[in-house]
């Protein structure tokens, strides 16, 4: 991988920690608004709205918003029902052997304080996802 291309993971990845810690954006806001920035600026900032509902595990502890932010992403950038779907399984199982499990509610109890880490991890393996090798 270039310099340029690691970069550019490493920015979307800093910028999604920045935005969760900054209060602007739940995990899956931050994730979506970064790789929107750094993969798709033709996206209009507003699409990062449709992601509103995951925060906090979709507002029951269940799954990651992160992750459903990332997956969410990858399918806007890729636009290929196929590719989006293969990739979302790729990030769930990275994220599991990452962190254990991909539920939220587990997640805050067994990795306290992780959240802003762990969503600007989510926005840079995205972001490695869509970046050529």
């Amino acid at each position: 991988m270039s310099q340029a291309v690691t970069a550019r993971i490493l920015k979307c990845q800093n910028d999604a920690e920045q935005l969760y810690r900054s209060g602007s954006h739940h995990c899956a806001e931050a994730v979506l608004e970064s790789v929107r920035r750094h993969y798709a600026t033709e996206l209009p900032e507003s699409i990062v709205s449709t992601v509103a509902g995951f925060g906090g595990g979709s507002g029951v502890g269940c799954i990651c918003g992160a992750v459903a932010g990332g997956a969410v992403a990858l399918g806007l950038v890729l636009g290929d029902k196929k590719k989006t779907a293969g990739l979302t399984k790729d990030l769930h199982v990275w994220f599991k052997e990452k962190y254990g499990v991909t539920c939220c509610k587990t997640i805050r109890q067994t990795h306290r304080g992780a959240c802003p880490q762990l969503t600007g991890e989510v926005a840079g393996k995205v972001g490695e996802m869509l970046s050529p090798s």
